[in-house]
């Protein structure tokens, strides 16, 4: 686990990976691990063309920020997006697991509290958070819809989406079914924006040596990931990382595929 310490300048973006609920949760955040990139541009990179999409999912019901924040509270900065997303990283966030549902936003609320205010990051890290019923959650602001630039896995925040199962799944820990198939849902259906088979490989580009991979390495890996496969982290925890393979299967399926 990394954790170089990033202020709020343009083009930088940082996450931190869990909390500890009440007063002490911005000075108790647990690090997962890191995922922060400087970019040259706060804008769009260049449109490239897009296959046509064959296979594609429904879009599952997304909670929008304003249920855990009040983006007028703070400053915040224009999101950066890339052309289409085309592999989505899975985290933990390595935070207690005994939560009610509907304290869900409460808890994301402190998740971004202890990257904005006590590390002065810009926003939260995840594109989305799904809690163990199953809700799923819109968290870096930008747009649902749109191919956000997240902060979440080191040197591959470009063209995917990260995805943050709430609760701690380390070896032995119960995946909820629920999270599991609202992951399975919105990864397909995000990757199917781009024509993206779950089960398959996506090319992707290392931008910072604190990756698996030197910068400007070009690598191939699942278009659906745990956080490990491209920084040196145990995150999304061994419990939540056996389930990946099942869970590409059902994206898959999802997205009409055999």
């Amino acid at each position: 686990m990394g954790n170089p310490r990033v202020r709020r300048v343009p083009g930088a973006a940082r996450v931190v990976l869990a909390c500890l609920p009440g007063i002490a949760a911005a000075a108790g955040l647990v690090l997962c691990a890191t995922g922060v990139d400087r970019t040259t541009s706060r804008g769009a990179h260049p449109v490239a063309a897009r296959p046509a999409v064959t296979h594609s999912a429904a879009k599952p019901r997304i909670v929008p920020r304003t249920a855990w924040i009040a983006d007028a509270e703070r400053e915040q900065p224009p999101p950066r997006y890339d052309d289409r997303v085309v592999a989505v990283f899975v985290h933990h966030t390595d935070s207690p697991n005994g939560y009610d549902c509907a304290d869900a936003p409460r808890i994301i609320r402190y998740l971004y509290a202890g990257q904005t205010g006590s590390r002065d990051w810009d926003d939260i890290g995840y594109n989305f958070v799904v809690d163990r019923c199953g809700t799923v959650y819109e968290g870096r602001a930008g747009g649902v819809d749109r191919p956000v630039t997240g902060a979440h896995t080191q040197g591959f925040n470009h063209r995917t989406a990260g995805i943050a199962a709430l609760g701690t799944f380390t070896a032995g820990v119960p995946v909820p079914q629920a999270m599991a198939d609202a992951i399975a849902a919105l990864a397909a259906w995000k990757l199917g924006l781009s024509g993206t088979d779950p089960r398959a490989g996506a090319r992707l580009v290392s931008s910072n040596d604190l990756s698996r991979y030197a910068s400007g390495s070009a690598v191939t890996l699942p278009a659906l990931a745990g956080h490990n496969a491209g920084y040196m982290t145990s995150c999304p925890g061994a419990a939540l990382t056996a389930r990946l393979p099942a869970i590409r299967q059902t994206a898959a399926r999802l997205q009409g595929r055999r």
